[in-house]
């Protein structure tokens, strides 16, 4: 890049917004201008605002800066990474489009838009060309790109390479997410410890229609969804960050462990989307102890951007499963919206 790209965090002093300061530390092509959050927020520096709760460092870079309001009046820059929540999201982010700025969102405000690209550059990297037919639709400058709930993320680029080898009919998951989903404060102590909860409000409904959309064909501006049917049981466990899902999954063709495993640990991403400066390396690890993937072993696998799979075994019932792990906060969340932005940027749609 030339110069680097004035880039805004919206949402800044919350647990995605750090995870966002922390990664755009030194990125080759970004750099943040702007950091924006709530009213009680507004004219500290970010260091007096912000409880910081990474096991990282605050980058220096962010500490004095002072907090703007989240308004496209303070918020002059041509990328906009967006860690707001829906409720705020939903209202927000299209002012920001309006104003010319491409808004790389978390939330799921406008996931399901027939206009607005859901994105895992691994494998959708061809749906971005979807803010062409949105700008077009909604006559703004901007557009909004989202990444999808970080329980879909690992599951579906685990699934888009074996839909590519074999095709994939049915799935059936469960998953054990980590407390970090949750934001922060998130779940009250007392309800996790020593204890799993089984059941995280909407979190179901969404694995089971995002990856249709992001393992659907790009066909003439629009989305056709994929099908394969999915059903979802999603739990809040007592991890800090790592989402771990079970799946069993039934195929078009017949495929035995040992060849699934080579196809996962053989796929790799588009051109489009493999030397980015957040591509994962590799896309997907395979492990094969027979306890592993673990979230605290693994969730940093190529920085917490590459998706880990183990115990890819028969299932008595359907034809295979296997375990997936990936790191919510980094690849399901704010390393999953840089990435959106860096292939937006690569594929001239800034």
């Amino acid at each position: 890049m030339p110069s680097p790209i004035p880039v805004a965090v919206l949402g800044a002093t919350g647990s995605v917004g750090q995870r966002f300061i922390s990664l755009l530390d030194n990125h080759p092509w970004f750099k943040v201008v702007a950091l924006a959050a709530s009213d009680r927020s507004v004219g500290q520096k970010y260091s007096q605002a912000a409880r910081w709760i990474l096991d990282v460092p605050m980058p220096d870079y962010a500490k004095d800066m002072v907090i703007v309001p989240a308004s496209t009046d303070s918020v002059q820059a041509k990328i906009v990474f967006s860690a707001l929540h829906n409720e705020i999201a939903k209202d927000l982010e299209p002012q920001f489009a309006r104003a010319g700025m491409a808004v790389c969102s978390n939330a799921s405000s406008f996931r399901r838009d027939d206009d607005v690209p859901l994105l895992l550059p691994e494998i959708n990297a061809d749906h971005v060309h979807l803010v062409t037919q949105q700008r077009k639709n909604k006559n703004w400058s901007g557009c909004i790109l989202t990444n999808p709930n970080c329980t879909s993320t690992g599951l579906t680029i685990a699934l888009k390479a074996l839909d590519d080898a074999f095709g994939v009919k049915k799935v059936f998951a469960v998953s054990l997410q980590a407390l970090s989903g949750a934001g922060y404060p998130g779940v009250a102590s007392l309800d996790i410890m020593d204890n799993v909860i089984p059941n995280i409000k909407g979190e179901e409904e969404k694995v089971e229609w995002e990856p249709r959309k992001m393992l659907g064909k790009y066909n003439n501006g629009k989305i056709d969804l994929a099908d394969i049917q999915f059903s979802a049981h999603t739990n809040r466990v007592a991890v800090t960050d790592g989402h771990l899902v079970c799946a069993s999954v039934e195929l078009t063709s017949q495929a035995d462990p040992q060849t699934a495993e080579a196809i996962l640990r053989d796929f790799s991403a588009a051109s489009s989307a493999r030397e980015l400066p957040s591509s994962p390396r590799p896309v997907i690890q395979v492990r094969e102890e027979a306890d592993r993937p673990q979230p605290r072993l693994d969730r940093l696998t190529g920085n917490g951007m590459t998706t880990v799979v183990g115990r890819i075994r028969r299932d008595p019932i359907l034809d295979l499963k296997f375990v997936v792990l990936s790191h919510n906060t980094i690849r399901g969340a704010a390393g999953g919206s840089i990435y959106n932005a860096e292939l937006l940027v690569s594929e001239d749609l800034l």
